[in-house]
């Protein structure tokens, strides 16, 4: 970690000794290889499977890696986890591509309708997401399916069963998510966050079984700015800017086909600040979506959002740059913004759109989950309970309040106008008042 800028964020003691013996070992060869031929074979012995499909492109990954080996400083742990995570991405392709072939009417299904949330990071975006998922007509994507969206049981002994009951299964569920090994997998993953970085849930708290980011079904095409996020990858970053993203949104949409065929819903609910740069994918490839768009003050987004970020690049390397995550991340936050912001002026798009206040959505919920069941006759008593008790039950600030300051990443107000007045003088005028 990088001293020249004060800063509260610190790793474990445990986890920088952990490091520091094992980059010690490397002469030993205990260096964690990341090598796309190396990480394939791995996810085909893990899986006894072989094609990852005809629309498999390999230069995203190939560039990924890449930008891991050569930029982004991986503590040994950190490459370990990179690994560990990159053969899991590969293997659910694998999966999935089975699934495709052995039941074709999976991707025949018409996609639910869709209301997606894209509001920055750090806007409710999460609060409003685990709100409705308590309306039960909503199919959300749950944390453990998000990592692992297809199953990791024995595969053809599921689809062996699947092949005789999957036109009647009970209860609508093909798969029990109470029986399902997904689930300790992600209760396992979610305790090492805990142990590696405990700040974080402050910030974002995970729950295996609440709703997840849906970025994470794009990392399956390793285009999706999960990678930068997590690590420094600038030109994997700059790459994924120029590059047409119709692949991992087309491979998006067949997984939504078959966590729906898994386990049915009326619509999907979904959500990513990724979304903000690719709204006119999502027009594309999802007809029938409303557009959720939660506002916060840009002077508390974005530091909130660059504290994240931090947290995730200590878990990644032992050089983290809170002022070079800062200044990578204001830019790209002005970019995304200025794609959506784009987008939305383009004719017949504003209908496309419901806003949200994050500070009435923190005051007093109900109102503006009134503005979205506007688009589905009304906000009911009994929805109204149901959004209420989910609200008792997952208070605001849980997991601790979470602390932050520009000043830790070496930046002003200034930094942020200068790539964000675009959207505050949208906000502005969609307002008539600054938020």
């Amino acid at each position: 970690m990088k001293n020249n800028i004060r800063s509260n964020f610190q790793q474990p003691l445990w986890y920088r000794t952990l490091n520091n013996i094992w980059s010690i070992a490397y002469p030993l060869g205990t260096k964690i290889r990341l090598d796309k031929d190396y990480l394939i074979r791995r996810a085909r012995k893990t899986t006894g499977l072989k094609d990852l499909g005809s629309d498999f492109w390999e230069e995203p990954l190939d560039r990924m890696l890449v930008s891991m080996n050569d930029e982004a400083k991986l503590s040994p742990a950190g490459r370990f986890i990179s690994r560990e995570r990159l053969v899991n991405l590969l293997s659910i392709r694998l999966r999935a591509t089975e699934y495709f072939k052995r039941f074709p009417e999976i991707l025949e299904q018409e996609l639910y309708p869709a209301w997606i949330i894209v509001g920055l990071q750090r806007t409710g975006t999460t609060k409003l997401q685990r709100l409705l998922s308590a309306d039960p007509d909503h199919r959300v994507l749950l944390s453990w399916e998000a990592i692992n969206p297809v199953p990791t049981c024995d595969l053809q002994s599921t689809i062996d069963e699947l092949g005789q009951n999957h036109l009647n299964p009970p209860s609508g569920i093909r798969h029990p998510a109470s029986e399902d090994k997904r689930i300790k997998i992600a209760r396992t993953s979610v305790t090492a966050v805990k142990y590696i970085s405990p700040g974080f849930f402050a910030i974002h708290p995970l729950d295996p079984m609440l709703p997840e980011e849906d970025v994470l079904l794009l990392d399956i095409s390793f285009l999706s700015t999960t990678t930068e996020a997590m690590m420094d990858v600038p030109s994997y970053a700059s790459w994924l800017e120029s590059v047409d993203q119709t692949p991992a949104y087309s491979y998006y949409v067949k997984l939504l086909k078959l966590l729906q065929w898994f386990r049915p819903g009326k619509r999907w609910v979904l959500k990513s600040p990724h979304h903000l740069e690719f709204l006119h994918l999502i027009a594309k490839q999802m007809p029938d979506v409303k557009i959720i768009w939660p506002h916060r003050t840009i002077y508390e987004s974005i530091p909130s959002f660059l504290s994240m970020l931090t947290y995730n690049h200590m878990i990644f390397s032992d050089e983290a740059d809170p002022k070079q995550i800062a200044q990578r991340w204001i830019r790209k936050t002005g970019y995304a913004l200025g794609k959506a912001i784009d987008f939305r002026k383009q004719p017949d798009h504003e209908q496309l759109f419901i806003d949200i206040d994050y500070k009435e959505l923190v005051k007093d919920s109900m109102n503006e989950m009134q503005k979205i069941y506007h688009l589905n006759g009304g906000l009911t008593p009994e929805l109204k309970e149901r959004f209420l008790r989910h609200e008792q039950e997952h208070p605001h600030q849980k997991h601790g309040i979470h602390h932050y300051n520009l000043s830790d990443f070496g930046m002003n107000r200034g930094e942020i106008d200068r790539h964000t007045a675009h959207y505050q003088q949208f906000l502005s005028t969609l307002y008539a008042r600054t938020l």
